[in-house]
């Protein structure tokens, strides 16, 4: 068989029977999925995992034994599987994405959410044929270590190092999604809510500008208006307009102000040059 006709091999790991069987009838419709495993607790997985090559695993986050994180921790192989974590509960949604998930289905799903989470796991099949993957597990479990080394450290001295998110959650009914950072064109307020702008769409999030600017690497993002951040790799040229006032104007054609306010930040960010 070709790599480009190549199955995905598949593990369902689930310690509710139903739950697996759920999954099973799904994936029995897509020719290119092929299971070759089912596992209903931690150490079975781990096992599994250790001892076979599998291109995804349906990993469940609340086991008997152990939760799913636990089981990638204790992982020996080099090469990680692409990982969906299922689960009932989203707020493990952040964490999961910490340990690179490629998605996560939160139960109960639709047909239609798990058709497209099988489009997020055909694409990230297909790159991985094309990367060398080779320390994957390493780089997961080292950052994830990191995380943890610094929310201790946060606990215990409030000037700790602070780690920038590199992915938010929007939540909607039945479904989260997850944005890359870097995607971001600018983020504009909206009472209590907030618009991700990315590649001409735009991205509702229950959130507020004063708490994004917490979150995000200010060395990338400004904030330049009391209602707008922006990603500082995105901006194409600046203007001058009135008192003292800037318009910034993004790569992609949209016109932001820019208030005398909040000039001071992009001011020392350009080393005291603008």
């Amino acid at each position: 068989m070709s790599e480009a006709n190549k199955t995905i091999k598949t593990l369902i790991v689930d310690d509710e029977s139903p739950a697996r069987k759920r999954v099973r009838e799904l994936l029995s419709e897509h020719a290119d999925f092929e299971i070759t495993g089912e596992c209903s607790n931690g150490e079975e997985t781990i096992k599994a995992i250790n001892t076979e090559v599998f291109d995804v695993v349906f990993l469940d986050i609340q086991l008997q034994d152990m939760n799913g994180f636990e089981v990638l921790e204790k992982l020996e192989v080099k090469d990680l599987p692409i990982i969906v974590f299922v689960t009932a509960y989203d707020k493990y949604a952040l964490k999961a994405f910490e340990f690179h998930a490629v998605d996560y289905l939160l139960k109960p799903f639709d047909d239609e959410r798990f058709e497209e989470m099988l489009e997020h796991v055909r694409k990230q099949f297909k790159k991985n044929q094309l990367e060398n993957l080779d320390g994957k597990l390493d780089a997961l479990l080292s950052d994830y270590k990191s995380i943890k080394d610094k929310e201790t450290a946060k606990q215990t001295d409030n000037d700790s190092i602070r780690q920038y998110q590199t992915r938010l959650v929007l939540k909607s009914t039945g479904k989260i999604e997850f944005v890359e950072v870097e995607e971001i064109d600018w983020i504009g307020a909206e009472g209590y809510y907030v618009n991700l702008h990315i590649n001409g769409k735009s991205h509702l999030m229950r959130e507020s500008l004063k708490n994004l600017e917490k979150i995000l690497d200010p060395n990338k993002f400004l904030r330049i208006h009391r209602s707008t951040i922006v990603n500082l790799t995105r901006i194409k040229e600046m203007k001058s307009s009135f008192h003292g006032e800037y318009i910034v104007i993004l790569k992609c054609g949209k016109k932001l102000k820019l208030s005398r306010n909040y000039r001071e930040h992009l001011d020392k960010l350009m080393g005291g040059n603008f």
